[in-house]
This record gives C-alpha cells, sequence and structure tokens, in this order.
C-alpha cells in the first residue's frame, strides 16, 4: 500500500484518532464517514493506493457543483480542528485479500503515529439472535482494551459489547493468528461450506481490520449497527451521531450536519447503482 500526497498538502501530526469504514450491507460505514468528511469539511489530504482495491472513479463526492475533482477508491481525509483523520473506502476489494489489506492500513495508521482507531460497520439484521426492544437507538462495540473486547467508556454510554465475540473460539483464534503473521495450516480449516454459524462474524471485514489493529498494538474500537438493505441514511446518521459521542464531539459545533443528509443521499444512489 502507497500513500500519495495532495500537492501542496500534509498530513496532520495533532490528528492522532484515525476513523474508517469496513464494507458491510447497506453500505452504512461507508455512508458514515461521508456525512463527517463532509459537515467537518475535513480536506482530502491524499489518497492510498493498494493492489487489492477495485478500481472506481466518480465525480466529487462533497462539492456543491460538479468541478471535476476525481474521488478515488481509497481517500484520507484530515480534520485538525477536531484532531481526527479519515478514510474514505469507495470500493470492494479482491476477493480473500481482507487480511493483507488490513494489514497495509495497520501499517499506514502506525506510519502516521494514529494511537486509536475507530472501524464504523454494520451488520445483517438477520443474523441478530436477540432484539432489545428497550431502546431505540441501539449500538454494539468491539474493542481492544480488554482481552474480552470490552471497554469502561463504551459500556458507560449504555452500548453493548458484540455478543458474538470470542477470542478462544476457533475462527476468532484463526483470524488473530493470521493478523499476528503466525504460521497457519490453512489445509486444516474447513471449506465454506463447513463453516457454522459462529464463523460468520469473525468473516466480516471489520473482524479483520480490528484483528489487524489490534495485532500492531493500536487502541481500536469498532462501532457496530444492525440493519438491512434499503435507505441506509438513518443507520449512518446513528452511527456518526455514536462517533461522536464516543469521542467526546459535538455535532453542534459542526457546519452542515444535517445538510449533510442531501449528500448522503447522492452518495447513496452513488453507491446503489455501482
Amino acid at each position: 500500500m502507497e500513500f500519495i500526497l495532495e500537492e501542496g498538502k500534509h498530513l496532520h501530526e495533532e490528528c492522532s484518532t484515525l476513523i474508517l469504514p469496513a464494507l458491510s450491507i447497506g453500505n452504512v460505514g461507508q455512508l458514515a464517514i461521508d456525512l463527517l468528511v463532509s459537515s467537518m469539511g475535513a480536506d482530502r489530504v491524499g489518497y492510498l493506493d493498494d493492489p487489492f482495491v477495485l478500481p472506481c472513479v466518480g465525480n466529487d463526492a462533497y462539492g456543491s457543483a460538479s468541478r471535476g475533482d476525481l474521488a478515488l477508491p481509497l481517500e484520507a481525509y484530515d480534520s485538525p480542528s477536531n484532531a481526527l483523520s479519515l478514510i474514505q473506502q469507495r470500493s470492494p476489494l479482491v476477493k480473500g485479500k481482507m487480511v493483507e489489506f488490513a494489514k497495509s492500513l495497520a501499517d499506514f495508521a502506525i506510519s502516521s503515529r494514529k494511537n486509536h482507531v475507530v472501524v464504523l460497520s454494520s451488520l445483517d439484521a438477520g443474523r441478530r439472535k436477540r432484539i432489545d426492544m428497550s431502546s431505540e437507538m441501539q449500538i454494539f462495540y468491539l474493542s481492544s482494551t480488554h482481552k474480552d473486547g470490552t471497554d469502561d467508556h463504551c459500556e458507560k454510554m449504555g452500548w453493548k459489547r458484540l455478543q458474538e465475540y470470542n477470542p478462544t473460539e476457533r475462527k476468532w483464534e484463526f483470524l488473530n493468528d493470521l493478523a499476528e503473521g503466525k504460521f497457519i495450516d490453512e489445509g486444516n480449516w474447513p471449506s465454506e461450506d463447513e463453516l457454522i454459524d459462529e464463523d460468520y462474524y469473525p468473516s466480516l471485514p471489520f473482524a479483520a481490520l480490528f484483528s489487524c489493529f489490534k495485532a500492531k498494538g493500536l487502541k481500536v474500537t469498532c462501532i457496530l449497527c444492525y440493519c438491512s438493505e434499503g435507505d441506509n441514511v438513518p443507520d449512518s446518521f446513528q452511527l456518526a451521531e455514536a462517533t461522536c459521542k464516543l469521542l467526546g464531539l459535538s455535532i453542534s459545533n459542526f457546519h452542515g450536519w444535517w445538510m449533510a443528509h442531501s449528500v448522503l443521499m447522492d452518495e447513496f444512489v452513488w453507491a446503489t447503482s455501482r
């Protein structure tokens, strides 16, 4: 993976927290990143070139007028006033290359001196086993703070740790070994037809990102919400608001928070038409 700076731009050392999406159902993580970039007025400082990211190109995703600025598959943004960096991923990966991609992103985070990584992802509502009707806003999380995936700050906010995370289960262990670069005899791993329900969550992109960032010694927090395919703009607002809450940011300080809704709708149409 290679990072290319925009002409005349530079990375801001004060941007020590990195936020990025994990591709999943409804593109919710990507839409949440679009909302954060647009409402913060984050500046694109460069882009990442990775052989495992499928190529795509589009017009400027955030400008009010079509100026001809190209939107690329993997872009980096900085918001110095909020001490945040954001990565937007606009296209999927080559099949089977998620762990290699996650390792490269972890190396980038280390080289750019990030100390906290926040991963935004949706989960398939059809896989949800238990539904809590006591709260409208149901956010789940996974953190590297403790070995069991819990985090005191997240618990105080009323979030629930992803129940399906069990670091002693076979695929979570397998994923952790891959992230740490241990020798793996993949011949002992069952085929896709032999996978069981417990293998679903560790097979998702957010799990590979979590494991690879954690293996590098970075603090990583995954913010997760369940959804279905359709109009996922409300889900993206929920995920973006949860991100601000985690980081102690007030959305009232962001210019154009609600105006960004129209930007998200355009992005939603663009993403679902690909």
